[in-house]
């Protein structure tokens, strides 16, 4: 799915722009009970300010001695009292979050009259240790460490830069990250980064000349791949926020081919800088249980600000046709913005704020994380208000005078975003994926303001596709294609909506339309291939798999199509060299894999044929056919008990086959589980009751068990529906007279 994303609208914390002057500060009397540095200051300095105010922290200062403290203590008085510092724009009942860095009114008061006193030390062996920060990596050694390509050069002076890096994940196997670091380079001109997962490194096809150097913009388009993968987290840096430590069973997967995009905000502080940038991962074995979505709200259309208005009104609103969880929130605008609110109408009437900031400032803008999950229950109506201030009051107007200001993705334009990060919850177990239903009710959202949203109609077909619905997702492909004829993703997205409705001949129209207008894509050759060889058309698939080579020579995929295509004709030889290829290009293919393990298993290579399938099975643990084949190479080689584990796998994955818990069955017995075999084979048929072969067999099981009776009552069952079934009637007569 393509979707677009507005870099500005990235959040940010500035804490290093403004410029600092020491003030003298002259000391007053000495009370009774001092407040001192030891007693009250140092607390509430490590817990508010320390995370950026530390060496090579993204602040202009330290602040972890007393020394550091007394230095600036006069600044620090002033910045509390005019609450700029700490850095936090939501009012205060208007949504409980996480973090809140907010200092309280005796804080304030207690800054000032230690200021005031003279900033006594107090017993400095009472004093709370000082935070610790590392002069590496916050969170220890990553398991993986990017950096960007080349270092980028920051002019001392000039407009701020926004540059996006491309990072290519070099790993050849799919991983969960668990935590995220990023490591600027020189994080006090750096006013903000976000991370980006490209799913089919379609960005960094698009800048082949640029991407290594870092390429310009706030506002990028990447292609999601074929599959629903919605981008779930906030994947931000931000100078207090050093390490994002993602939830418990909420890691982001990296996938072999993927790239990261890391957007850097810049700007100049009157000297050249020079930004090495790296990102540390940590990895997680357990991949996620909890699915979240990233949901937007915005207007822009709406957003046409004359000069002079200060009180200019932009809402919009989203349905929830699900009970969500509301893990985060972001609100965004740019430098006219007043106040941000959002709040949601229960279907009760109640109404829920989520946040409300009554002073924007667009340079201490943040992701939200809620201290608990907000239930929103379906139905519920999110509501986003947003009030502009256009006028010459505004002292964060860039225009002076003011001039109308439309939406854009440049500083001096205007949006109206909200994000809001939420977890599905109180779902069917059974449906599709509940995040699709968000997706259906978010791209119709944005097609009621704007009919001709390219990018919604095609996340919306793609995702009415995902739901089954292959007759409506036909139909917003076909009002995509009225639009735009040529649209390669969306031709290859009905393409595969007509095969998967059943008209497998019109999709080999569309794709074969698809390939015209696009004869140098690999992925147009690669969908009419793979139909091509999924309806048994394996010499027109060769035709297209080496048609796609001559442009792609190095795509494993095309090399493992084409073997799989030779295959198919009795080319056993030449499809074991095309595999033997695409291996060497990708070790981790997962269709040279499993027919190259295939190929070893007929020709009795037992140990050969099960390293090959273990390896497929580690590249796509959810493919059903993969547990069930490597379960049968291990049932030939008599280790029965990886074969049930294989199986319990494949049952996993699909509960309702028969067939599988039959299989099962089998293993069970032979590893002398006859309870459990059972029971498994009494699974298979509730599954499918008229299976004679399986009540058969269920006797069988019974029999050795010694529950002669039930037995007897199975093979009569088996007779009843094939009265000449010979085992069954071969067993009744074995069985003791009872």
């Amino acid at each position: 799915m393509k979707r677009r994303w507005s870099w500005l609208a990235i959040p940010a914390i500035l804490y290093v722009t403004c410029t600092i002057t020491k003030l003298q500060v002259h000391a007053a009397p000495q009370t009774e009970n001092p407040i001192t540095w030891s007693s009250r200051i140092a607390p509430i300095v490590y817990a508010n300010c320390t995370t950026c105010h530390h060496p090579g922290g993204g602040g202009p200062f330290s602040l972890l001695t007393y020394e550091d403290a007394k230095r600036w203590g006069a600044q620090m008085v002033s910045v509390t009292q005019s609450h700029y510092m700490p850095p936090w724009l939501p009012e205060h009942g208007f949504g409980d979050f996480a973090d809140e860095r907010r200092l309280s009114s005796v804080d304030i008061a207690e800054l000032a009259q230690w200021v005031k006193q003279g900033m006594p030390e107090g017993n400095a062996a009472a004093a709370p240790a000082a935070p610790k920060y590392s002069e590496t990596w916050q969170h220890g050694k990553p398991d993986l460490i990017l950096s960007i390509a080349q270092p980028f050069h920051l002019a001392a002076s000039g407009t701020d830069v926004f540059r996006n890096f491309v990072l290519p994940y070099p790993l050849k196997e799919t991983r969960y990250i668990r935590a995220m670091e990023i490591r600027p380079g020189a994080p006090q001109i750096v006013h903000h980064a976000n991370l980006l997962i490209d799913r089919s490194a379609s960005f960094r096809r698009a800048h082949p000349d640029q991407w290594q150097q870092g390429v310009p913009g706030m506002e990028l388009e990447v292609d999601a791949g074929n599959d629903f993968d919605p981008d779930s987290h906030f994947l931000f840096w931000k100078p207090d926020t050093a390490v994002l430590v993602e939830p418990e069973g909420m890691p982001w997967r990296l996938d072999p081919g993927n790239d990261l995009i890391l957007n850097m905000h810049l700007k100049p502080s009157g000297k050249a800088e020079t930004i090495s940038a790296e990102i540390g991962l940590y990895f997680t074995d357990q991949p996620p249980s909890k699915q979240p979505m990233l949901l937007q709200l915005e207007h822009d259309s709406a957003l046409d600000i004359p000069a002079g208005r200060s009180n200019f009104v932009v809402d919009d609103e989203l349905k929830l046709p699900i009970d969500v969880e509301v893990l985060g929130i972001y609100p965004h605008a740019h430098y006219l913005g007043k106040v941000l609110e959002a709040w949601a109408a229960l279907p009760d009437a109640q109404k829920k704020w989520l946040i409300r900031i009554p002073d924007w400032d667009i340079d201490r803008q943040s992701v939200y994380r809620y201290r608990k999950p907000l239930l929103l229950p379906k139905g519920s109506i999110i509501h986003m208000h947003y009030i502009y201030d256009n006028s010459a009051d505004n002292m964060h107007n860039p225009h002076n005078p003011p001039v109308r200001v439309k939406a854009g993705n440049r500083s001096e334009d205007e949006m109206a975003h909200l994000w809001l990060q939420v977890l599905p919850v109180n779902t069917a177990k059974d449906g599709p994926d509940a995040r699709l239903l968000l997706e259906d009710a978010w791209m119709q959202n944005k097609l009621s303001k704007d009919p001709h949203d390219v990018i919604a109609l095609y996340n919306l077909a793609s995702s009415l596709a995902g739901q089954h619905k292959y007759t409506d997702a036909i139909a917003a492909f076909q009002q995509l294609l009225a639009v735009h004829p040529e649209d390669e993703r969306a031709l290859n997205g009905l393409g595969a909506s007509f095969d998967n409705s059943g008209d497998w001949q019109q999709a080999q129209k569309t794709f074969t339309e698809s390939v015209t207008a696009h004869p140098e894509s690999c992925d147009s050759r690669f969908n009419l291939a793979s139909l091509d060889l999924k309806h048994d058309q394996p010499a027109d698939a060769e035709q297209q798999f080496r048609a796609m080579l001559e442009h792609c020579p190095d795509d494993a995929g095309a090399h493992s199509g084409l073997g799989s295509a030779q295959l198919a004709q009795g080319q056993s030889d030449a499809a074991q060299a095309e595999f033997q290829r695409a291996l060497t290009i990708d070790p981790h293919d997962f269709v040279a894999l499993y027919d190259l393990g295939d190929l070893a298993l007929q020709a009795n290579q037992l140990t050969q044929g099960i390293a090959l399938l273990e390896a497929a099975v580690k590249q796509k643990p959810g493919d059903v056919d993969v547990h069930e084949h490597l379960a049968g190479a291990y049932a030939q080689s008599e280790r029965l008990g990886d074969a049930a584990a294989q199986l319990y796998e494949a049952i996993h994955l699909l509960p309702d086959n028969a067939a599988l818990h039959s299989l099962l069955s089998q293993a069970l017995e032979g590893t002398g589980d006859l309870e459990a075999a059972i029971a498994e084979q009494k699974t298979a048929l509730r599954l499918s009751s008229d299976d004679a072969d399986g009540w058969n067999n269920l006797g069988v099981l019974e029999a050795r068990a010694g529950k002669n009776t039930a037995a007897r009552s199975d093979f009569l069952h088996a007779l009843q529906l094939a009265p000449d079934h010979p085992q069954a009637r071969a067993n009744l007569g074995h069985l003791p007279p009872g």
